[in-house]
């Protein structure tokens, strides 16, 4: 189907969480730009398992989920705005209407091309080196017991959990003092707090990756930094469609230091509380930390300096 579905646009650009990870590309210009002036609210739709807004483009701020052919449907008609059992999704050269229906294949010819298109002797061919292939196993690497780390990486560091960990956890005490990090609404998931798309070099993580020589263009994204405890602390709670009700009027990682009543992001000061020995607190509503990144969405919560999180249902 490569070439028909070339023919359409589709090309094959990536691998695996390429599109629902959001490293699909940029908007044209154009389009960032009337999406900003006018504030539109824009959708997309993907073949992939993940609906968290923002996600697949910090622009786009819905996001469906379909089946491989709707996709595809769906960018044919150029629309969401569309009922596929009564509108057409074009018209042929001859000016008439192509329904949906008209194009969708049978049960019949589906199992038809599966079987032409799909044998055993493929999944002989793929498992028959599953556990050793040329490539990986000629990088070159040296045993040990332990992982050498490597100072200098910005992907795989050694990370902080364990600093200072006594072999008896210590009693549990009374949180007092505590100042509000964050005042959330209902239905904050896990890629608010954690989110795992691209990210901009303005933000914490950025201007971190930007200070140890790493180029805007060679991020990457969250996703692909878990292995970095640096870029993740950063970018907890730095999700661009998050709305912290103590920093009103803004949207992002943003809240407001209390002590000094400058509003900045999240990180920033997390880390002055921190300094200042200030525990921290986050309020939420319904349905906080639901979804996928549960474990970053712990650890970076964690190591901004949070206890506890007061929310109404977890």
């Amino acid at each position: 189907m490569t070439e028909h579905l070339n023919q359409l646009g589709f090309h094959n650009v990536g691998y695996g969480c390429t599109t629902c990870i959001g490293n699909s590309g940029p908007l044209e210009p154009e389009i960032e730009a009337a999406i900003d002036e006018g504030n539109l609210i824009v959708g997309s739709v993907i073949s992939g398992n993940r609906n968290f807004e923002g996600r697949v483009h910090q622009k786009v701020k819905a996001n469906y989920l379909a089946s491989p052919p709707l996709v595809v449907a769906y960018a044919i008609a150029g629309t969401l705005n569309i009922d596929f059992e009564s509108d057409p999704i074009g018209r042929d050269n001859d000016g008439n209407p192509v329904m949906l229906a008209d194009i969708w294949p049978t049960d019949t010819e589906i199992r038809e091309v599966m079987a032409q298109a799909i044998t055993p002797e493929m999944f002989n061919e793929r498992y028959a080196t599953v556990m050793s292939e040329p490539r990986w196993d000629s990088i070159p690497s040296t045993p040990s017991d332990l992982y050498p780390w490597a100072p200098e990486s910005t992907y795989v560091r050694l990370p902080s959990f364990f600093e200072g960990i006594q072999p008896e956890p210590e009693p549990i005490s009374s949180i007092e003092g505590a100042h509000v990090l964050l005042k959330l609404g209902d239905s904050v998931t896990t890629d608010h707090i954690s989110p795992a798309g691209a990210f901009p070099h303005t933000g914490p993580a950025g201007q971190y990756l930007v200070g140890n020589g790493v180029s805007p263009r060679d991020f990457n994204s969250f996703g692909s930094r878990r292995g970095n405890h640096e870029v993740m602390m950063r970018g907890t709670f730095a999700n661009v469609r998050i709305r912290n009700q103590v920093a009103p009027d803004t949207e992002g990682g943003f809240t407001t230091h209390f002590p000094t009543g400058v509003v900045e992001s999240v990180y920033d000061a997390s880390m002055k509380y921190q300094a200042d020995g200030i525990p921290l607190v986050v309020l939420a509503g319904e349905q906080y930390g639901t979804g996928s990144s549960r474990d970053w969405a712990a650890k970076g919560t964690l190591l901004l300096g949070v206890k506890p999180c007061d929310c109404n249902f977890i």
